[in-house]
């Protein structure tokens, strides 16, 4: 028996329960966002007192806090949230698009796009800083326009463009494979820094164009959570729902590239957040519930947790990127598996 074919009062009590298992999920992946933060603040190799935390966040100075909260925790603690919610947010909205849980910017080739012209800058034309940022993003957007260019044929097909990303996310690989094969040493370590993802050096200065991103996108994808639900249901439900498929395209995919693009841009490429965050939130959240805001805390959760494992959980210390990757590479074997044997989306 489906939900449609319960009775009325059945119905309204399941959508109850869907709505406060939603609220509640929220506000868990809130507090733990909010715990992740405070744990990256206080404790590292030395631990320093919530009170020294708060005080230097208040712009005092504090001997023995300042620099090391104000100067190293600070600012990598505040990347890694926006580029957590950037990452997450921005991954969910193409998979939900597309009703394809492969569809990620990982796999679709916009981070590939991003990364190659990052290396490409570092190496070729030896720039650094803002400079490397503002070739990743264009990079990112013109490969967007690719592969939606060349997958679209009389309408969308989720299919067709996963498979035409994919093959340039391949080509994207092997010119920056190229590039790093004839790379001089000085610039070969930057971008291998780079490439990995990681907020090493991250500082404050760093954190204005991605929290510009992530009010202006995610204010822009959240204006569009009704019709991205409706796209969920497919196009042809959606549509006849009031949905203008071809506006909530434009927008939906201009705010997803940007928000990823600048994210990349600014961190590197954190393997998988993307790709993890909506089956994730799709598990949590149940059927029916809006991926949006789970998706965006997931992502969150997943780079400060995998920052802080990689930092001090482990034997050696190891980039954020590394730790999701080796995070997100058997569970795309696994929902590859399981797509396979049950056809199932977001």
């Amino acid at each position: 028996m489906t939900v449609d074919t319960l009775p009325m009062d059945s119905r309204a009590a399941h959508r109850h329960r869907r709505i406060v298992r939603q609220r509640v999920t929220v506000a868990v992946l809130a507090l733990l966002v909010c715990f992740l933060v405070v744990l990256t603040l206080v404790l590292g190799q030395s631990f320093t007192p919530p009170a020294d935390v708060v005080r230097v966040i208040l712009g005092e100075t504090v001997e023995g806090a300042s620099f090391l909260v104000g100067t190293l925790r600070l600012p990598r603690a505040l990347l890694l949230l926006l580029a957590g919610l950037s990452f997450g947010l921005g991954g969910v909205v193409f998979q939900i698009m597309l009703r394809n849980p492969l569809a990620s910017p990982d796999i679709i080739g916009i981070t590939s796009g991003a990364s190659a012209a990052a290396v490409f800058a570092i190496i070729v034309l030896s720039l650094s800083g803002p400079a490397v940022s503002i070739v990743a993003v264009v990079a990112g957007l013109a490969v967007a326009l690719l592969v939606y260019g060349l997958a679209v044929r009389n309408g969308a097909a989720g299919t067709r463009l996963i498979l035409v990303g994919i093959g340039v996310s391949a080509m994207l690989h092997s010119v920056t494979a190229y590039i790093l094969s004839s790379a001089p040493a000085w610039n070969l370590q930057e971008a291998l820094r780079w490439l990995t993802g990681s907020v090493n050096g991250a500082q404050l200065g760093d954190t204005p164009p991605l929290l510009l991103a992530v009010v202006v996108f995610g204010g822009l994808l959240l204006g569009q959570r009704r019709e991205l639900d409706a796209l969920r249901l497919g196009e042809d439900t959606a549509a006849a729902l009031g949905v203008r498929l071809g506006r909530t395209r434009i927008i939906v995919i201009f705010a997803a590239v940007g928000m990823i693009a600048v994210a990349t841009a600014v961190t590197g490429p954190i393997a998988f957040i993307s790709f993890l965050s909506g089956p994730i939130a799709s598990r949590l959240i149940g059927s029916g519930g809006s991926l949006l805001i789970p998706s965006a805390l997931i992502g969150a959760v997943l780079t400060l947790a995998g920052d802080y494992t990689g930092q001090f959980l482990l034997l050696s210390r190891y980039p954020v990127g590394v730790v999701t990757g080796a995070l997100g590479a058997p569970y795309l074997l696994y929902l590859i598996v399981r797509i396979n044997r049950s056809g199932r989306s977001l």
